[in-house]
């Protein structure tokens, strides 16, 4: 697998400095949480899942989620289960078959005893199951979860990842969320192994307050979750070792109503590169307020997003790409052992070797999964790449 393959090579050649290196699903976790990028949800119930996920792959999607939870009904529940086991075993056959590709796939289960279920039902089809997107993850609950995993691995044999999701009122509410989200850290710690990375549910988050983010604004807009996130990078997304890859909260807009504030997107970068109808798109599609939000997650130090519509990957992706500018920053940063402070490159900043250093090693490891774009390519090329409809 690597990202922005489903561009020609040609095309690639031009846009990117450092080509995007392959991955597969039996790399470090450490390498494939920053390559999920846009993790796709669809319900479990979908007629087509198969067709569908092999469509999302070739619009070169990386990470693909197949809900039995909060995206269906109470009373879909089995029909869900049947349905996901039906559509991934014919897929598994048809690769075999064929060789059709198929994105790194979770499944986000309700209940812990679904794992091991769900395992043994798919039979080698579970061979296509990353891991598990674990719901509503709280300490008291979460150890479930994750011996269930544990034991569906060590039963098959297969390599199953975790991706917790924090999203429960005990995580939201000022006086339990300090002592709730360290008792999660410990116990993640003692499967550290199994943790690909650290969702966040941010409808759930703002469900807690009877609130819905309007497509106008971002989810730091939202000031009560805004501080939810805020503190789960705090305690779970440090750099000295201990923190996770935090992905960032979903974007649940895929089309235009009416609009309140101005579009977000500059017209001038769109101008130069006579990307004017790819511009009035994205804006059409509320895909501006999702670019903005994707700029905010990576201040904020949050990695990839969950997407629930095929026409918000290209965006993700294409901010995930590393400028060249960024690259000669890090680079320069890691190439200093002792210390000090530079210019840069680029002549516009002050590069400090010892507290950028976590920043650069981090850069560097996005460089590696999504690449580093040519010198003056923008987003805006990398974007009208990879947006193929």
């Amino acid at each position: 697998m690597r990202h922005f393959d489903h561009i020609d090579a040609a095309r690639r050649k031009h846009l990117f400095y450092r080509h995007p290196r392959p991955f597969e699903r039996h790399d470090d976790p450490a390498v494939l949480g920053v390559a999920l990028g846009a993790t796709l949800y669809c319900p479990a119930t979908r007629p087509e899942l198969g067709t569908d996920i092999e469509r999302a792959a070739r619009r070169g999607v990386m990470s693909m989620v197949v809900c039995l939870e909060d995206a269906i009904s109470d009373d879909e529940v089995e029909a869900g289960e049947a349905n996901l086991v039906a559509r991934l075993r014919a897929l598994h056959a048809d690769r075999d078959r064929r060789g059709a590709d198929v994105p790194l796939l979770f499944v986000r289960v309700r209940d812990p005893r679904q794992i091991g279920d769900l395992v043994d039902r798919l039979g080698d089809a579970a061979g296509l199951v990353t891991g598990f997107v674990l719901p509503k993850f709280t300490a008291a609950g979460g150890g479930a979860f994750l011996d269930a995993l544990e034991d569906a691995a060590s039963r098959t044999g297969l390599r199953l990842l975790a991706m917790p999701v924090i999203e429960s009122p005990e995580a939201v509410y000022a006086e339990t969320r300090a002592e709730m989200l360290h008792d999660v850290a410990r116990l993640l710690a003692k499967h550290r192994r199994r943790i690909l990375a650290v969702r966040l549910g941010a409808t759930d988050m703002s469900a807690a307050y009877g609130l819905r983010r309007p497509p106008d604004l971002t989810i730091y807009d939202i000031r009560p979750v805004a501080g939810v996130i805020c503190d789960v990078v705090n305690i779970l997304g440090r750099a000295d070792g201990t923190g996770y890859v935090v992905t960032g909260p979903v974007w649940e807009y895929f089309s235009q109503g009416e609009r309140m504030f101005k579009p977000q997107l500059r017209q001038s970068p769109f101008d130069r590169q006579r990307a004017a109808p790819l511009r009035q798109r994205l804006i059409t599609s509320d895909l501006d307020g999702l670019i903005r939000e994707v700029h905010l997650d990576k201040a904020n130090g949050l990695t990839g997003k969950t997407v629930i519509h095929p026409s918000h990957v290209a965006a993700v992706h294409a901010l995930s790409v590393v400028t060249h500018e960024e690259y000669c920053d890090a680079a320069d940063i890691l190439g200093v052992a002792g210390g000090g402070a530079m210019a840069s490159s680029y002549a516009n900043k002050m590069n400090e070797a010892k507290p950028h250093r976590a920043w650069a090693q981090r850069l560097m490891l996005r460089s590696r999964v999504f690449g580093v774009a040519a010198e003056g390519v923008t987003f805006v090329e990398l974007l009208e790449a990879a947006d193929r409809r």
